[in-house]
């Protein structure tokens, strides 16, 4: 198993770390953020040291997100959580601050003040197609 020893989330895998596990199986582990956006929020992470999403195949990728509506189920369950938020960043300029995958699973309620901030934008002339040739292309559709 790939471990990175200077990785927070490779140190919790280990159990060099503690942490207050939720639900584990053979390729990931869910635990309580330490520094929670709201009561019950959970982190995911693989038991692998990967970085990003697309760092894994796609067999790797389902094996791991299988259990996400299991948890997300759950914190509806016990809870009072009328919705939940699945956040997963890759890379700095995306929010990623631990270079370990994680899904962050956030539990919502009416009013929490918790929001994001969504600034839609629209595509100039031309640049939606182009966007849908390079993209297809490089998924060889």
């Amino acid at each position: 198993m790939s471990r990175d020893p200077d990785c927070i989330f490779c140190r919790i895998v280990s159990g060099e770390i503690p942490c207050h596990k939720v639900y584990e199986n053979e390729h990931g582990l869910a635990f309580l953020d330490v520094g929670p956006l709201a009561d019950g929020h959970l982190l995911w992470i693989p038991r692998e040291h990967v970085v990003a999403l697309d760092d894994l195949t796609e067999s790797q990728a389902a094996d791991l997100c299988r259990p996400l509506p299991r948890l997300g189920r759950a914190m509806r369950d016990v809870l009072p959580a009328e919705g939940y938020n699945v956040l997963q960043n890759n890379g700095r300029v995306a929010g990623q601050e631990v270079m370990h995958l994680h899904f962050h699973l956030i539990p919502r309620t009416q009013g929490d003040g918790l929001g994001y901030r969504w600034h839609p934008g629209r595509y100039g002339p031309g640049r939606a197609e182009a966007l849908v040739a390079a993209l297809g292309g490089a998924l060889g559709g």
